[in-house]
This record gives C-alpha cells, structure tokens and sequence, in this order.
C-alpha cells in the first residue's frame, strides 16, 4: 500500500510535471471509483492543474477556477487503497483498460490516471469544490502528519490509549500517513514492542518513538535520488525489516521474527523489540506487553 513516502514523492512528481496542464475531459471506467456527482468530471474540462499534494496517504490534485463559471477551483481527493497508482502518461488509456479507474486527459494528449491492481476496486477519488477539502470527513478526521513529525506532545497525548502501537500506528485519526510497511520500520527504530500499548509508553520510550519518525523523511530523501521524473509502479523501498523474517537484524544480528495476520504481517527484532521473546502465533498477543 502506498504510504507517506511514497505518496509524497508521487505527489511531488506529479505536481512538476503537470501543473499548468489544460484538462481535456475526464472519464471514470472503473464502476466505483468516482465517489462525487457534484461537481460532474465534465466541470475538469477547460480547467488548469494548478498542483499536487498530499494529505496523509492521500494524493489532492488542484485544478484552478476555469472559464468563469463560478464554481471555482476544484479539487481531486484520491485514496489510493492497496493497490491504486496515480501516475501521468504520454499516452491515453483504452476504456478498455481493465485497470483504468479515472482518467484525466490532458489538451496535450498525456493523462493523469488513477490505476489500480487487481479485481477489488477499492481505489476512490472525490472531486469537489477546492474551499470543501478540509471539511471533507476522510480529511477532517485525520490525526496529525507523521511527517513532519508533529510536537512531541501532541504524539503524546495521541498515543495514550491503551491499545497496541503496530494497529493504533496505522490509525489515520491517530497519526496520519503510515501504514503497514512503515510501521514495523518506525517501531524497529525506536526499539519498541509491536505490542506494546502506548499509554504504557514512558517519557523516555514516547521520546524514541517520536524521533524514529525521521525513517519517513529519510525515505522521501531516498526516493529524491533514485526516482527520476516518472515514479514507477513499484519503488525501491529501502525497507530494514519489513517483509524481513528470517534476516538477520541490520543492529543487533539477531534474527528477524513475523506474526502474520489475514492482510499483514508485522516483522520486528525478538532482541532489541520483544525483550527476546518470540511471538509464533498472534493469538499469544497478550503476552507481549
């Protein structure tokens, strides 16, 4: 799943290479994709790019006021679920294309297209009135950036719940921008137990994982100079212990430990994480605290 590096860096790619575009129509294939009828995406036509950011996981891309007819600027919320891709072509799709979702094209002949992988269709995007963004609920609920990194403090009184960091990480209200890769690799650097709650988190321990938050800045900075102008389907994620059972630690040596779930698998180090203790099944959860 895309995650705040790799939505940044998309959102940052996107943004030189097609602001000041001029929108020639927009179509959207996929059945479920679009999740706004007013504005329609015939209001895109005539419009501008005016740039693309990112809110959390999610890519915004900004069209300007058009040709006077008062609506405004507009703007495109997308959620790029598991497997969406948001990416500029220099050609145009076929309605055919199975993996097409929304399709933005450009006077100049190239797209901006929404993609996704797969058969589930969970990718999304809203168009809506520019001024409506903020008030939007997938916005408006989100909880501070992860990057970057909010006031200590804040962190602080966000994680004090008694609920296991790995999931309570993931949650957009909590802190905005991770998910499952980057979770391990935050927790790994701040020598944290996956399972352990945050309201047990002493001072000292919400300090490290505060600071570990620079894993997500350092890998922007990665993808700033291996990523040439277009970014492509899968990116050279420099993961540490993600998706890494087995390994051996890149610290400490020790090896690499999973507990797999129905949708994710979380890695960690039993050595430096778990106080040497290896979860075999998540249903011994409990016993990691």
């Amino acid at each position: 799943m895309p995650e705040l590096p790799e939505v940044e860096i998309t959102a940052r790619r996107l943004s030189v290479a097609l602001a000041g575009a001029e929108v020639e129509s927009a179509l959207a294939p996929g059945m479920v994709a679009l999740k706004s009828i007013d504005p329609p995406p015939e209001a895109l036509a005539g419009r501008r790019i005016s740039g693309v950011r990112r809110i959390g996981k999610m890519p915004l891309v900004g069209f300007d006021a058009g040709r006077g007819d008062g609506v405004g600027p507009l703007a495109m919320l997308v959620h790029l679920m598991s497997a969406g891709r948001l990416q500029a072509f220099d050609k145009r799709a076929s309605l055919r294309d199975r993996a097409s979702r929304v399709l933005i094209r450009l006077a100049d002949g190239r797209e901006l297209r929404l993609r996704e992988f797969g058969t589930k269709q969970r990718a999304w995007a809203k168009l809506m009135p520019a001024a409506d963004v903020e008030a939007d609920e997938m916005v408006a609920t989100l909880g501070p950036e992860a990057w970057p990194a909010p006031p200590l403090d804040e962190l602080a009184r966000g994680i004090a719940q008694p609920r296991h960091l790995h999931p309570m990480l993931r949650d957009q209200r909590v802190v905005a921008g991770i998910g499952r890769s980057w979770v391990d690799e935050i927790l790994w650097e701040a020598t944290l137990s996956p399972f352990k709650q945050g309201s047990e988190l002493d001072p000292e321990e919400i300090g490290r994982l505060h600071a570990a938050l620079h894993v997500l800045g350092d890998a922007i900075d990665h993808y700033e100079e291996v990523i040439g102008e277009t970014v492509p389907d899968k990116l050279p994620m420099p993961l540490r212990v993600h998706r890494r059972e087995g390994e051996p630690c890149p610290r400490c040596g020790a090896t690499l430990a999973a507990v797999h779930f129905a949708e994710h698998i979380t890695c960690y180090c039993p050595e430096e994480q778990t106080g040497g203790r290896v979860l075999k099944d998540r249903r011994l959860s409990r016993l990691l605290k």
